[in-house]
């Protein structure tokens, strides 16, 4: 199917632009799709003497528009290489909210158990990331750039959470919010072709998996003094088109 794909559309690639040199600087902008994944646990050992489990798990999966701009600097070897440095800024609207409920049953004195739940919340987002990458690409025609790209990414995430106690233990509780800019890395890939009848002007189609590390806090819990620590991980997949203007 791959095959089917990219010789359609290198059928719709002007052949004639056979004096398209990629060598050289270019700037362009770009609008997308990405969805990720916030992935950790709250631990709190001191819960496990009110009949809660040490540790409670959360995913949160933000989604959403992103868009921004892109420059590089490209290498034509011969007729069949192509080798550039692109870095990119994005924006995202990316966001998610999770839910889970933890039930627990506390009897210390055997006098009959005292049942509830844990209430957790986490909203996850993804403010805005960069990229600076490598890219090597091979040329299906003169004017048609099939390549390969990775490297360096960067962003600021954000991770807002709290649970509450509900039932026999009700003023158990916690919450934390931290935003981190972080530094991680990126691969991908992506098709660069010639716009018909537009001298410069290229469209390119991208595909990007991004991870954003981690971050995480502690705090304590004011009713019991108990201490508790969090951790969440980001990653992302992005999906974009864009438009690019290389200079002559």
């Amino acid at each position: 199917m791959l095959g089917v794909a990219l010789g359609a559309v290198a059928a719709t690639t002007p052949a004639m632009a056979t004096d398209f040199r990629w060598t050289g600087s270019y700037f362009g902008g770009n609008i997308g799709y990405s969805w990720g994944n916030a992935r950790g646990d709250v631990t709190a050992p001191g819960m496990t003497a009110f009949g809660l489990p040490a540790a409670f798990p959360f995913s949160a999966k933000p989604d959403g528009v992103i868009g921004g701009g892109q420059v590089g600097y490209n290498w034509q070897t011969n007729n069949s290489w192509v080798f550039g440095l692109e870095a990119d800024l994005q924006g995202s609207a990316e966001r998610a909210h999770s839910r889970r409920s933890d039930p627990f049953n506390f009897d210390p004195g055997g006098e009959g158990a005292t049942v509830g739940a844990l209430n957790q919340d986490i909203d996850a987002r993804i403010l805005w990331f960069g990229t600076v990458r490598g890219r090597i690409g091979a040329l299906l025609q003169p004017s048609l750039l099939l390549y390969a790209t990775a490297g360096l990414a960067y962003g600021e995430t954000k991770v807002t959470g709290s649970g509450t106690a509900t039932g026999g233990l009700t003023g158990i509780s916690y919450a934390f919010s931290s935003s981190k800019v972080n530094v991680g890395w990126t691969a991908g890939a992506g098709l660069e072709g010639m716009l018909p009848n537009c001298k410069g002007w290229t469209w390119k189609l991208e595909y990007l998996h991004v991870d954003l590390g981690s971050q995480s806090g502690t705090g304590t819990d004011a009713v019991f003094a108990t201490t508790y620590s969090w951790n969440a991980k980001f990653t992302d997949d992005i999906v974009r088109v864009g438009v690019n203007y290389h200079l002559p």
